[in-house]
């Protein structure tokens, strides 16, 4: 697809203006992940106004683009481009979160602990398809592992999240229920201050 041509960068700016407008009316967070989720199928139901440079895949790991920061940090948007086959390990997130999917396709299975305090799956795998999103809250379904759906080509999808997420202090986990902490950054930024990544995990 030639992505070059007829280019709408604008609608980037939009989205955060309409973004930063609703949180600025204080909803809660039910209301805010209802509305904030028309505003991000908008913005992914066009594929024209993701700048070429956070489209870029990376053979060895799934890459996590800042796109912008809120300066208050209430929120932060993110472009996740996934190599064929890539995936996350087991991950929460401690904050709300609206993924939407622009380009290709992702795969994402939700966790919960059981009684004995190892993960199980929770429901079925969702597909979100180009213009679909996904809300996430640390209240109902924070943990989940993500995949590309395809192996044989690149997916993109854009993800909010209620803080500046490159920053903020959150787990992956193992089948037994172990966690370990850390901070993911930015593929496009400087390491984050005492960034802490799961050694040998790819970072959420």
């Amino acid at each position: 697809m030639d992505m070059t041509q007829n280019r709408h960068p604008e609608r980037l700016g939009a989205f955060i203006d309409a973004l930063t407008e609703l949180l600025g009316s204080e909803p809660h967070e039910g209301d805010l992940l209802r509305r904030g989720g028309k505003l991000l199928a908008q913005l992914v139901s066009h594929d024209d106004w993701l700048a070429e440079e956070f489209t870029v895949p990376d053979a060895n790991r799934y890459q996590q683009f800042l796109l912008h920061a809120d300066p208050q940090q209430r929120f932060s948007v993110v472009s996740f481009v996934w190599g064929p086959g890539q995936r996350t390990p087991i991950h929460d997130h401690r904050v709300w979160g609206l993924i939407g999917m622009l380009r290709g396709a992702e795969d994402a299975q939700g966790y919960r602990r059981n009684a004995q305090g190892r993960l199980e799956t929770s429901g079925p795998a969702i597909r979100l398809q180009p213009g679909q999103v996904e809300a996430l809250s640390p209240h109902s379904n924070d943990v989940h592992q993500v995949s590309n759906a395809f192996s044989d080509q690149v997916s993109i999808s854009i993800h909010v999240y209620g803080a500046d997420i490159g920053t903020v202090k959150r787990a992956v986990y193992d089948l037994d229920g172990s966690e370990k902490l850390f901070i993911s950054g930015y593929s496009n930024a400087a390491a984050t201050a005492h960034q802490d990544q799961p050694t040998g995990s790819p970072t959420p």
